[in-house]
């Protein structure tokens, strides 16, 4: 029973930071929240001009995702020649493991978890996918002849938002499946780098310095949105720099 749930825990562990952390999210505001911000800013600036410039960066996070995706898939494809290798494996785990031997269907089982892993991987990052592919339908589709109204740049940011949840969630997955991995050196050891994910994601989303960079940066630009003639005044009042 107790190799059952080492095995099972990083999965449970997985999709309870992903329900729990939006929860988080209500009383302070995650990296993620905070880019939303940035998100909006660049949808409302596409509105207002007509170059590739936003194609090229919508180009870029896409090819980003899909080559993720793509990886996902052959982790998958590694999973199953791992099951018609079993023989093989279980060599290697009795040269491995440092506190037991785990039983054929021990090792069946955690391949499955790995596997339902990958699978979750591939699905969250071919529906960001098709999410950033919406985004950049809906901006492509935006008129430059009239001004765009706030609920559409919200409906614009809303899909790019989403697509950058799903992206985040594949991403965990893989976070998460490395101690899959360390199941096969210990059992207990799965469980210790499983929260050990966890509180570094937990730092990387609440407390890191990307964090508060972006947060400052969301701060300004809120700044600059309620006194849009601070900028202007601060460029003809600051002096010239020039080299010394």
């Amino acid at each position: 029973m107790t190799t059952l749930f080492t095995s099972v825990f990083p999965l449970l562990a997985y999709l309870a930071y992903n329900i729990i952390v939006p929860l988080i999210e209500r009383a302070r505001p995650s990296l993620s929240v905070i880019m939303n911000m940035q998100r909006r800013r660049w949808v409302a600036n596409a509105t207002r001009r007509e170059s590739p410039f936003d194609a090229i960066l919508s180009g870029n996070i896409m090819g980003s995702v899909s080559f993720l995706a793509s990886t996902s898939v052959l982790l998958v494809l590694a999973v199953f020649a791992v099951f018609g290798q079993l023989t093989t494996l279980m060599e290697a785990l009795e040269s491995l493991s440092l506190e037991r031997t785990y039983s054929v269907l021990d090792v069946q089982i955690h391949l499955g978890v790995m596997l339902a892993m990958f699978v979750l991987a591939f699905f969250a990052f071919t529906l960001s996918l098709r999410q950033f592919n919406h985004f950049c339908i809906m901006l492509g589709a935006l008129d430059h002849d009239r001004v765009t109204t706030d609920e559409e740049i919200d409906a614009i940011t809303q899909m790019n938002g989403l697509g950058a949840r799903n992206f985040n969630s594949g991403i965990r997955a893989y976070y998460f499946s490395v101690s899959t991995v360390a199941w096969f050196v210990s059992e207990w050891l799965a469980v210790a780098v499983c929260l050990v994910t966890v509180l570094v994601l937990a730092h990387r989303e609440f407390f890191s310095s990307a964090h508060r960079t972006a947060a400052s940066a969301a701060v300004i630009a809120a700044r600059l949105r309620q006194n849009p003639g601070a900028a202007v005044n601060r460029d003809r009042t600051d002096p010239p720099r020039g080299n010394l």
